[in-house]
Order: C-alpha cells, then sequence, then structure tokens
C-alpha cells in the first residue's frame, strides 16, 4: 500500500467530481485513501462520493482551507496530496510524488497545470501560470527563491509530507484565497519546493466564463498585489466562486 493520501475539497462539484474519481480508480499503484471533505453542497457531490465508495468527510464551515485541514486530520498516509475536484492526474501519480519526496531536500511539489475544456485548450493561460510559479517568488521574494521557493497553486496538485505539513502549521484557515501560496511560504523552511516535470489537467470553466485576457488580467492583478502585501481577505473579491 503507497503512503499517499489525497485530500479532495468539495463544494457543489458534480458536474466534475465523477470524470476525477474513476480518474482517481485508474491510479498505479493506488493512493493509500482518497478522502472527500464537503463544505456543504446541495447537489449531488456526496451522491456522486458515495457512488464510488470514497469517504466523505462533513466539514462545519466551507472554505478549502479549512476542508483540506480537515481531510489531513483524516488522512493516515505519511504524504498528503491536496486535489481540486475538476482536475485529472496521470495514473502513475502517486510513484511521481513518492520518488520527488524521496529526496529528503524536498519538503514539497506540484505539477504542471494545463487548463482546458470540452472545445479548448488554453495554452496562453497555461503557459502564464506555470511561469508564474518561478517569476513571482523570484519578483516578491527572491531570498526564498534561492533557497527553493516555487509558488504553487490548488490546481497544481500539491503534495508534501504529512510531518513537513504540520510542522509549518497547514493551511491557514482564516485565508478565503491563496491559502496554497501561504503555505509554500512556510513549508520552504522545511525544504525546498519543486514543480514536477508532469502534467495534470485542470478544468477551464472559470477562463470560459471570464475570457483568456480578463482571466490572466486578474491573475496578475491578484498575484501582484498579493506579492505587495496586500491581505487575502481583500483580493477575493476579485475572485469569485464558478462552477
Amino acid at each position: 500500500m503507497s503512503d499517499v493520501s489525497i485530500v479532495i475539497p468539495t463544494l457543489n462539484e458534480a458536474s466534475c467530481l465523477g470524470r476525477t474519481l474513476r480518474n482517481l480508480s485508474l491510479l498505479d499503484p493506488a493512493a493509500r485513501e482518497v478522502l472527500i471533505v464537503d463544505g456543504g453542497s446541495i447537489d449531488e457531490t456526496i451522491a456522486i462520493a458515495s457512488l464510488a465508495r470514497i469517504e466523505v468527510i462533513r466539514s462545519p464551515e466551507a472554505g478549502r482551507s479549512i476542508q483540506m485541514n480537515r481531510g489531513a486530520e483524516r488522512a493516515t498516509g505519511e504524504i498528503l496530496c491536496f486535489l481540486h475536484a475538476d482536475t485529472l492526474v496521470p495514473d502513475d501519480l502517486v510513484a511521481v510524488i513518492e520518488k520527488t519526496l524521496a529526496d529528503p531536500r524536498i519538503a514539497g511539489g506540484g505539477f504542471i497545470s494545463l487548463m482546458a475544456g470540452s472545445q479548448t485548450t488554453r495554452w496562453g493561460v497555461s503557459l502564464h501560470n506555470y511561469l508564474k510559479t518561478y517569476y513571482a517568488p523570484l519578483l516578491f521574494r527572491p531570498h526564498l527563491f534561492f533557497k527553493g521557493l516555487r509558488l504553487l497553486f490548488g490546481d497544481q496538485v500539491i503534495f508534501c509530507r504529512r510531518a513537513d505539513f504540520y510542522a509549518c502549521g497547514g493551511f491557514d484557515n482564516n485565508l478565503p484565497i491563496l491559502e496554497e501560496a501561504d503555505l509554500c511560504l512556510k513549508l520552504v523552511r522545511q525544504g525546498r519546493l519543486c514543480q514536477v516535470n508532469r502534467i495534470v489537467q485542470s478544468s477551464d470553466r472559470r477562463v470560459a466564463r471570464w475570457g483568456a485576457l480578463k482571466a490572466t488580467a486578474i491573475y496578475l492583478y491578484i498575484g501582484f498585489l498579493w506579492g505587495l502585501g496586500a491581505p487575502a481577505t481583500y483580493l477575493k473579491q476579485f475572485y469569485q466562486d464558478i462552477r
């Protein structure tokens, strides 16, 4: 049995969860467990998870930080992998994660996120997201960049050792947005972060709603304000939930 526990925070994800769970059923080797932490879905999310025989943990509050922390508490694996409900992963995900963390100098990592929908692949947005992993820490936290900081976001499928996750305090429950970036700033104290040279595929639903140019502009605006110290509670207004 592998040591990787996969934690999926959900809130009304019926449109994509079934496909994601079918994808996870093909993992070879399999994950130790898949845990869904639901923030109060009113659609068929719970029913889809139950049909797939996946454990569902009910979170008393919605919020990805709260839900992912709750999933981490219940996980039994020594490695935690945080996956969005609209993201598809390679079937050797577990092996890639375990091989990456076999290097004791690496505290955590994520993948290259390719954003796509049913009709198109968002090459431009995906390229920007790839580059952002490197240029954002280089611009705003250069001293940490050279220590191994890479800014990873949720659609990149972040993973780390359970021990390092708790050593740095886990996700900040008070952050409504950019909780993964905050985790990276804390996790780099435990070791280097890396962007694995493998692809995961994330839904383009947000870009499809906004348009590629508007989406990139919003990402840049939020990123620069965050880098300059703007609070996440202020930045949340520019990043509405889209299902």
